[in-house]
């Protein structure tokens, strides 16, 4: 547990009681906030707990500034002076948001809470299903002994959106395919409908990964067999043609027109691509179609990857029913029917060459130092955006361009919530059913975002009996989001300890649009019969009416006054035809390293403007058939020259 002095722990426990007291329905923090607190930060990276306790010195600077005494030596009514201060300032407002969140969680995240509400606060497991006999082909890297070397034709590192249907494409040709994960197998048994313990074991840094500029931006990512499928909304869109032509303009005429259109088709059929229900979308699509009817805006249910999807509303955190087709349920076990193999617990380190080609690669045992390496005759490397980079320039490769880790475009997103007399029950619908496509054409895209009870209380700023008070009406609210078609762009590099560094500087052009996105958002709220608008802006937190709206459309809002999310890293090992712009080829293959393949949002060349998923899969559906037509030609070419011989 994180080692919390008796004094900092005391400024915690009056600081949770302060930001958190008791309400109509809702009991008030105690000393257990505290403790869950404490227990949440240890079970964190290092960096982020001790970071923690030097927030906890600028409670003391704001308190003796405006009060001269320490935060503890307070009374109630000044010690909430000291927050509304600190949430008014530009950067302090940022420690604030950081200071409440654990504690906001540490008491939210509890099943008499929850109750208070009327809200479910876990799924009753399964029954455990008889075992699918492709789970004979998974095993984990802590069962082979120091030192094996494994052999195969394709090692694919990562199963994600890039890797899963690669593999699942020369697994069918016959080819022999490792699938290498450094992330566990996880299975609708696992998941327990809890949102924080989800996010600790399958997100990347139980969800910390940020980019920064100028101002910070999350990028969560996942950690198990599906890769980021695993904890996504499940929304399917194929990119737009106009993106598409800009490729094959760009000398990538493979990939204009209609070369993907068979690719798409396959992965929408796998995935069964469609709707939800009315019913499991409920009241939040019912609110949105009023108000954009009232506006006369386009609007529509979005296409996703759940089948049979019931609404439970825990796309992001596993889903229980197994409904979202995830890599997981969909493409990494129809590479495994086709025998290929899963080994996790697997973290490649090293890529091995030998000559102008790759023959493999090398690594550690997750949590461990035991070292296995896997030679093949191709590589595929599917880590994702964000951590392909950091493997290609540690291994010195895919640097001859200068591009590598370079052009990175994110999607950035915020989202907003409407207050309304009527009860919306969103926690138990769609999270990301819905869309308002008005805007598209101009790079806005509006899609539905509901998170559940805990991180709402978390995404919201405020504290105090005004913040408790909203969180009572939970049940009648619901939570909208939008992304933007970015221009800006970004860079990865990788830190110390190997975690991706992202540095994302949000251009003026993607600042207006953002902050017109967040004032499309309220008027179809209001439209809608919203009474209240919450938004995640400094000095924009609550908006009354259309005329708090127009002031806000008035103002200009830095980026660093909007709390921002993103959830689509793209380009950092981009495609292109020409070896000095670009890392890989049109056939996914290494300017620079023969059989070398990188298939993961890494190579897509441009922001999309739409989530990338079935752009990634289609991507690599194509590239899969292109390394079994290499792997045909080194096997004819090996045949002959022993026949030479």
């Amino acid at each position: 547990m994180t080692s919390f002095t008796d004094a900092e722990r005391h400024a915690l426990s009056l600081l949770a009681v302060t930001a958190l007291p008791p309400g109509r329905l809702l009991p008030g923090a105690t000393d257990a906030t505290v403790t869950r607190a404490e227990r949440l930060l240890a079970e964190l990276p290092a960096s982020i707990s001790s970071g923690y306790r030097r927030l906890l010195v600028t409670l003391d600077a704001q308190s003796l500034l405006g009060h001269r005494a320490r935060f503890v030596e307070l009374p109630l009514g000044k010690r909430l002076d000291v927050l509304s201060r600190l949430e008014q300032g530009e950067f302090s407002r940022l420690a604030l948001r950081g200071l409440l969140a654990p504690l906001k969680l540490a008491h939210f995240d509890d099943p008499h809470v929850y109750a208070a509400l009327g809200c479910r606060y876990a799924v009753d497991p399964p029954l455990r299903p008889e075992r699918a006999r492709w789970r004979s082909q998974v095993f984990d890297a802590s069962t082979l002994p120091a030192g094996e070397a494994l052999e195969c034709d394709v090692v694919v590192v990562g199963t994600g959106a890039g890797g899963a249907p690669v593999a699942k494409v020369l697994a069918e040709r016959g080819h022999a395919v490792l699938l290498v994960e450094e992330g566990p197998l996880f299975t609708r048994q696992d998941f327990t409908g809890r949102p924080l313990q989800m996010m600790k074991q399958m997100y990347r840094r139980a969800g910390a990964t940020v980019a920064f500029g100028n101002t910070a931006i999350p990028i969560p990512l996942g950690r198990g067999v599906g890769g980021t499928t695993l904890i996504n909304s499940g929304t399917c869109f194929r990119a737009p043609r106009p993106v598409l032509d800009g490729w094959a303009g760009e000398g990538l005429t493979a990939l204009g027109g209609d070369g993907l259109t068979r690719f798409y088709d396959e992965v929408e059929e796998v995935l069964g691509v469609g709707p939800s229900s009315p019913e499991a979308l409920g009241a939040p699509a019912r609110l949105i179609a009023k108000g954009c009817d009232a506006l006369g805006w386009s609007h529509h249910p979005l296409r996703r990857n759940a089948p049979g999807c019931d609404g439970q509303g825990l796309c992001c955190f596993g889903c229980p029913t197994d409904a979202k087709r995830s890599t997981n349920v969909s493409y990494v076990p129809l590479a495994l029917e086709k025998g290929a193999q899963l080994m996790t617990g697997f973290e490649v380190t090293k890529v091995l060459t030998e000559g102008d080609a790759a023959v493999g690669v090398e690594g550690v045992v997750a949590g461990q130092q035991t070292r296995l390496s896997v030679r093949a005759k191709a590589v595929v490397l599917a880590c994702g955006s964000l951590l392909t980079p950091g493997l290609l320039h540690r291994n010195g490769l895919g640097r001859t361009s200068g591009q590598l880790g370079r052009n990175l475009s994110i999607h950035p997103a915020s989202a907003g919530m409407g207050l309304f007399d009527e009860d919306t029950n969103a926690w138990r619908t769609v999270p990301q059913g819905y869309a308002i496509d008005e805007f598209a054409g101009d790079g806005l895209y509006f899609e539905g975002g509901q998170v559940p009870l805990d991180l709402s209380a978390v995404s919201l700023s405020g504290f105090g009996p005004s913040f408790v008070a909203l969180m009572e009406r939970f049940n009648q609210t619901f939570t909208f989001g939008f992304m933007v078609k970015d221009s800006s762009r970004g860079r990865v590099t990788s830190g110390k300890d190997g975690a991706p560094r992202i540095t994302y500087v949000v251009n003026e052009r993607d600042r207006a649009k953002l902050q017109r996105g967040f004032g499309l958002l309220a008027r179809v709220y209001f439209a809608a019969g919203a009474k209240a608008v919450y938004l995640p802006v400094l000095g924009f937190e609550r908006l009354r009416s259309l005329a708090d709206v127009d002031r806000f459309e008035r103002a200009k809002v830095p980026a660093r006054h909007m709390d921002l999310t993103a959830y689509h890293p793209l380009g950092t090992a981009r495609m292109g035809v020409d070896p000095l712009q670009s890392v890989v080829n049109v056939d996914h293959e290494l300017h620079d390293l023969n059989n070398l393949f990188v298939c993961d949002g890494s190579v897509v060349p441009s922001s999309l403007g739409v989530n990338p998923q079935v752009t990634i899969m289609a991507l690599s559906l194509r590239a899969g058939e292109g390394i079994h037509r290499r792997l045909e030609r080194l096997t004819a070419r090996s045949a002959g020259v022993l026949r030479s011989a």
